[in-house]
């Protein structure tokens, strides 16, 4: 009993001077790493969180080298930060760069594969930046920690005096080449009409069709296998 009311005592003491220690480190570290977390500052956080829970999850680890390591991690960073900032070379060793993903209303399926990301995860990250219909992407880039930067064309930028009629969602109707009919049936089209209009855009399989959508206005737009071969490039 003894022991453990020593041990819980102990466990107290270190979170008491532990969660200083981290906030003090936070302000140190700066917005960058809550908001952003490029891959190395992911690490960081990663390793100070193990520290931290073995430091305080066991009261036989010893607290002031847990404190050491803290403090020469956070150094770490420092010096890599500043290394990232006067030697770019440096910088795009130990991050990712941006890559485009959607171009002129294209989707970039090699892009989505190099990140490991599928075509639902693009479609949701487009919706959340409040692009519902494809055609209207100019570019789109995922960033190096992850998120996805959106520029409209001009037409339907959100500055610009929008027409009702081109405000439009479109919704996918072949992803990966499957064609979805529940799509198809909502918006009162067939397959027949489908293939006819792939046709009409020299497309004859829908296996190379990487994504297909239809608007209200039956409009259709294809991203292939190979789209966009001339992509634009994007650097830190």
């Amino acid at each position: 009993m003894l022991n453990t009311l020593q041990d819980l005592g102990t466990v107290f003491l270190r979170i008491i001077t532990i969660f200083p220690l981290l906030l003090t480190i936070t302000f140190v570290l700066g917005k960058r790493a809550i908001n952003e977390m490029p891959i190395f500052d992911y690490l960081i956080i990663i390793t100070l969180a193990s520290i931290t829970g073995a430091d305080l999850a066991d009261p036989s680890v010893k607290h002031i080298p847990t404190i050491g390591a803290i403090i020469l991690i956070v150094c770490l960073q420092r010096i890599v930060n500043h290394l990232m900032i006067r030697y770019r070379k440096f910088g795009r060793l130990i991050t990712f760069e941006p890559t485009v993903v959607v171009y002129q209303g294209e989707i970039i399926k090699k892009s989505l594969k190099k990140w490991h990301y599928s075509i639902d995860n693009l479609l949701q990250m487009l919706r959340e930046n409040g692009a519902f219909h494809i055609e209207e992407v100019e570019v789109a880039i995922i960033e190096a920690n992850g998120s996805l930067s959106v520029h409209k064309r001009q037409s339907h930028n959100q500055t610009s005096d929008i027409q009702p009629s081109e405000n439009l969602i479109s919704f996918p109707v072949i992803l990966e080449g499957f064609i979805y009919e529940d799509v198809l049936n909502y918006l009162g089209v067939s397959k027949a009409w489908l293939r006819q209009e792939l046709l009409k855009k020299g497309v004859i399989r829908t296996d190379d069709v990487f994504v297909a959508a239809v608007d209200q206005n039956l409009q259709l737009t294809i991203s292939t296998n190979n789209s966009s071969e001339h992509i634009p490039p994007f650097f830190h």
